[in-house]
């Protein structure tokens, strides 16, 4: 056995263990046989090196012709959490990757093993962050991997890593097993409760996503892959909090000069959204500069803004300090819209949603579905679309990061209900709003809390559940995985025209 370590405490730490547990089968084996063996006086040592694993060419510790498997437990670092030293890491390794600053460090191991394997038999298995499995970080480590020859043979899913050392809060993890050999059976290892038992999956192809399947993964697109209502981002205003205010700043800004009223309208981030809280914006947009040229505190937080933005890091923030009465990204919808929150809990069963007037404007915290139907409600607040929401969407710490690009734009819709089906799945989503209202006062954090979410909202979700599946297929589904190949499959074969021909959409 060899081995590479950052630290040298854990390098004599493990150069004890392995003689350790080499004297331990010594003795098995001289029980078994009668005969005693010990290899004693110790003459050899185990060769473990105090390196930095990601600045060491691993032929040097060992021929990788000579090796048969290479294992790892890689630090789980995120992309914001690294140091400058793991940063220069990121690019002598991962350089030549498209947006490889957006990897977890330990994407770094993967590329570093893939160039070790290289016309070789060696089977790899690491210890991973699971969101290397989800969201946009698939697409880009897989872009390396996959067309380099890799292939998964073995994989755990999400699971709970218990660390025994003091302090350490518990992580949820995968493993996954590769080489550039294709061995089978393969096999998958699902955990219904992450803390449980895994159950052993014998599949013939394992995909990046860690479900049966083949390597496609779901790429940034910039429109729906179904024919369903665009989705848009908010408005940005990178303001420097002059243009947005809270009801207190409100009150004092109208008793400075009760004319600003019509300027001001409701403005609504994710937070807002989630937790009741009123929030106002000055909305100048197609205003004339007249009526407003000489209101005080208008001019006032309009010279803040073109100071703030002038002073930015940021060209394109810069850029817009010559309309600083503006904000910077203007995409209000001209109707009603369901508004969907880009950052939620991932504790949450539902993302929650809701339908807004376009006379409230809408943040970049927040996306907005126009044109939408109850129809198109139901779905997008079933289980189908929160399966395939936890395992495509991108993530902050462990909480969803939604995004029309990755999420909603490639999401596989069922096909379009006829008239009475859309009818049954409207007044089903309508028992869902009923069941909110009868809580007033209550937050949609509140309502959506998996520990106070009431009873009869989640009987109104579960009903709404079992009707879209429905609309997918009769049978029902058993488990996540279970909804997650589903809809993998569904969308390989949605996708497979649009790659052929470049232009073909599912109706």
């Amino acid at each position: 056995m060899y081995g590479i370590e950052i630290e040298e405490f854990p390098v004599r730490i493990a150069e004890v263990a392995l003689w350790l547990m080499d004297h331990t089968m010594n003795m098995k084996l001289s029980e078994n046989f009668g005969v005693h063996y010990a290899r004693l006086p110790l003459r050899t040592s185990p060769k473990i090196v105090n390196q930095n694993a990601l600045r060491i060419d691993w032929n040097q510790v060992v021929d990788s012709k000579e090796i048969s498997y290479v294992l790892g437990n890689p630090p789980f670092i995120g992309k914001h959490l690294r140091t400058p030293s793991q940063e220069k890491d990121m690019d002598n390794v991962c350089r030549h990757i498209k947006n490889y600053k957006s990897l977890d460090y330990v994407c770094a191991w993967y590329v570093k093993a893939t160039e070790y394997l290289k016309g070789t038999n060696i089977r790899v298995g690491f210890v991973s962050t699971n969101s290397i499995t989800q969201g946009e970080q698939v697409g880009y480590l897989w872009s390396f991997l996959g067309p380099n020859g890799a292939i998964i043979n073995f994989a755990h899913r999400t699971f709970a890593w218990n660390s025994e050392a003091r302090g350490k809060a518990h992580v949820y993890v995968v493993i996954i097993g590769f080489s550039f050999s294709d061995y089978s059976p393969k096999y998958l290892y699902d955990y219904e409760d992450i803390k449980g038992v895994p159950h052993e999956h014998i599949v013939t192809s394992i995909s990046p996503y860690l479900i049966s399947g083949n390597n496609l993964v779901a790429t940034s697109r910039g429109e729906p892959l179904c024919e369903v209502p665009e989705m848009l981002y908010g408005n940005k205003p990178a303001d420097g909090g002059f243009l947005t205010f809270s009801e207190a700043e409100r009150i004092v800004i109208l008793n400075e000069d009760p004319r600003v009223k019509v300027f001001i309208k409701p403005f609504i981030g994710d937070k807002e959204f989630l937790h009741s809280i009123p929030r106002w914006c000055l909305w100048l947009k197609d205003a004339n500069p007249k009526d407003w040229y000489d209101i005080k505190p208008i001019r006032n937080r309009v010279n803040s803004v073109k100071e703030f933005r002038a002073a930015s890091k940021k060209e394109g923030t810069r850029e817009n300090a010559d309309t600083p009465y503006l904000f910077t990204e203007i995409r209000q919808p001209n109707s009603d819209f369901i508004l969907i929150p880009l950052h939620s809990s991932e504790n949450r069963s539902y993302i929650p949603l809701d339908y807004c007037k376009s006379s409230v404007i809408l943040g970049n915290s927040c996306s907005a579905v126009i044109n939408a139907s109850l129809y198109h409600f139901s779905v997008l607040n079933s289980e189908m679309h929160m399966t395939w929401v936890r395992q495509v969407c991108g993530r902050i710490k462990s909480d969803y990061r939604y995004s029309s690009n990755i999420v909603y734009n490639n999401f596989p819709w069922p096909s379009t209900p006829n008239e009475d089906k859309q009818k049954e799945i409207g007044e089903a989503i309508k028992d869902v709003f009923a069941a909110r209202n009868k809580y007033k006062g209550a937050t949609l954090a509140q309502l959506y809390d998996p520990e106070t979410m009431p009873k009869d909202l989640l009987v109104a979700h579960q009903k709404n559940d079992r009707l879209v599946d429905r609309l997918y297929r009769p049978q029902p589904f058993t488990s996540e995985l279970n909804r997650l190949e589903y809809l993998f499959d569904l969308y390989s074969k949605l996708i497979d025209p649009l790659l052929t021909s470049g232009k073909k959409k599912r109706k």
